[in-house]
């Protein structure tokens, strides 16, 4: 796919997260100007220090959802490069992978292709004591599908007819549906692709439908949009982080992720180490291990 020659800015109204952030009022901040840097975002030593403080809270609330039985659903969309992954990595880097787990579906097989659109996701739905983690989900139908041609007119309009009774019968069997969408002005999403395309170790990262998705900026807007006048109902709404501070973003969705739930410390107490019970047992000689070279 063909990028665009120039950089040319999106019409007013296509998803720029900074003009949504002024025209809603909520821009948010510490209240204390020096916690940023004079480009506005926050600094490195505020973000770490609060980063955390919100993942011991993240690890309390996991054990709340062990013991309250919990099944919880967390919704990451937005465009590429909005930092749906970095956000996602902070909430699991300190939890139980068992209780708190990822679903990132790779590109369906032609089996999958040929179920019904909810069918591969219903699988990966948490079960009691369990939060499950979208990066991307089945909104992929009516963001990237739909942008790119992948699905036809008639099954994007299936989608957002059955999407919202899909996610009502998801909460009405006790699940707890959070859908967070990650917005990215045109600028920062530019900026972003031009580091990763800059530092070989970070090309991967930049596939052809990211620029495809930067080619086609306004549309996904449109997708975007459309989205949210279909299924931003009152059982799941729709959340929107403004991302283009990338550490701003991340403090916020988490802050607000917590604030979902009436958590309490349930936290085990301390144990008591057993010692090493003892037995008669020869082990054989060491020299008939293979061991690594000591490089270091």
């Amino acid at each position: 796919m063909s990028r665009p020659d120039k950089h040319i800015a999106p019409p007013e109204g296509a998803d720029d997260a900074g003009e949504f952030a002024v025209a809603t009022g909520k821009v948010g901040g510490t209240g204390n100007p020096d916690d940023y840097k004079k480009d506005g975002r926050l600094k490195s030593t505020v973000y770490d220090v609060e980063m955390e403080r919100l993942q011991e809270q993240l690890v309390l609330l996991q054990y709340w959802i062990q013991k309250q039985g919990l099944k919880v659903v967390v919704i990451f969309e937005g465009r590429g490069s909005a930092g749906k992954g970095g956000v996602i990595k902070r909430i699991t880097e300190r939890t139980s992978p068992r209780t708190v787990r990822v679903a990132a579906l790779p590109t369906p097989t032609e089996r999958q292709k040929s179920q019904w659109y909810f069918q591969r996701y219903v699988e990966h739905l948490p079960a009691a004591g369990e939060m499950v983690l979208f990066d991307r989900s089945w909104y992929n139908r009516s963001n990237v599908e739909w942008v790119m041609g992948f699905c036809t007119e008639d099954e994007h309009a299936e989608f957002l007819r059955s999407c919202p009774e899909f996610e009502r019968m998801l909460v009405r069997s006790g699940i707890i549906v959070i859908k967070y969408w990650f917005s990215v002005s045109y600028d920062e999403q530019r900026r972003r692709f031009e580091a990763r395309n800059a530092e070989p170790l970070k090309r991967w990262k930049l596939s052809d439908m990211d620029l495809a998705e930067h080619e086609f900026y306004v549309k996904y807007s449109m997708a975007k949009d459309n989205t949210f006048q279909y299924t931003d109902i009152k059982q799941a709404p729709w959340y929107v982080v403004p991302s283009d501070d990338k550490k701003a973003a991340r403090l916020n969705c988490i802050s607000h992720l917590l604030s979902q739930f009436a958590y309490e410390d349930v936290a085990p107490e301390v144990v008591t180490l057993p010692e090493m019970k003892q037995m008669p047992y020869v082990r054989p000689p060491m020299g008939e291990q293979t061991f690594v070279d000591a490089r270091f």
